[in-house]
């Protein structure tokens, strides 16, 4: 059992990091959640701000856009000419992607400084692209309200889980730790 436990020292150090920092980093954010029922944004503040932010960049393309509280749930209606496209809701604000980004970045983690540069950049990459992935399904669902199953359960999923495959593969190839050990034992 030992001789096995040395063998897979790295993938189960993978495993239990991942875990530890995925467990810590979502009950921080579960009691953010909670805690934000008490603030004066609606439904919380990075939601606010994802939807405040696309309505923003809505009106830059053109679009006379704005959004408001929906009155019977925790989102934000997202309205773009008048018509009712979207609701802005917890889940789109990309906090639980980041979270997933940032458990497998420490748990394959590098050197500290590289670790925290690339989490912080990567972070705010996911963000802004998800900002960016909001407002095109917005404008989608706004001129093809019929592909609205396609367009939000599969295409802009895709974009957003392929952007964080392809930091997670940017990372092992090139900065962690992890990857570089086991180059020099082979």
């Amino acid at each position: 059992m030992k001789k096995l436990l040395l063998k897979y020292k790295w993938v189960i150090r993978f495993i239990l990091t991942f875990l530890l920092v995925y467990v810590l980093l979502s009950l921080s954010y579960k009691f953010y959640l909670d805690f934000s029922k008490y603030s004066k944004f609606y439904p919380d503040y990075v939601t606010n701000l994802v939807a405040k932010q696309t309505e923003h960049l809505l009106n830059d393309f053109g679009y006379e856009a704005r959004v408001e509280p929906h009155p019977n749930e925790p989102s934000m209606k997202l309205i773009i000419n008048h018509k009712y496209v979207a609701r802005v809701l917890e889940g789109c604000n990309a906090v639980s992607v980041i979270i997933l980004f940032i458990s497998f970045i420490v748990a394959f983690s590098g050197r500290f400084r590289e670790t925290l540069v690339y989490v912080l950049s990567g972070s705010v990459l996911i963000y802004v692209v998800n900002l960016f992935r909001i407002v095109i399904l917005s404008i989608g669902l706004y001129h093809y309200p019929w592909r609205r199953e396609i367009l939000h359960t599969v295409i802009f999923p895709a974009i957003i889980y392929g952007m964080v495959f392809l930091l997670w593969m940017i990372w092992v190839n090139y900065f962690a730790l992890i990857n570089k050990k086991h180059g020099e034992e082979r």
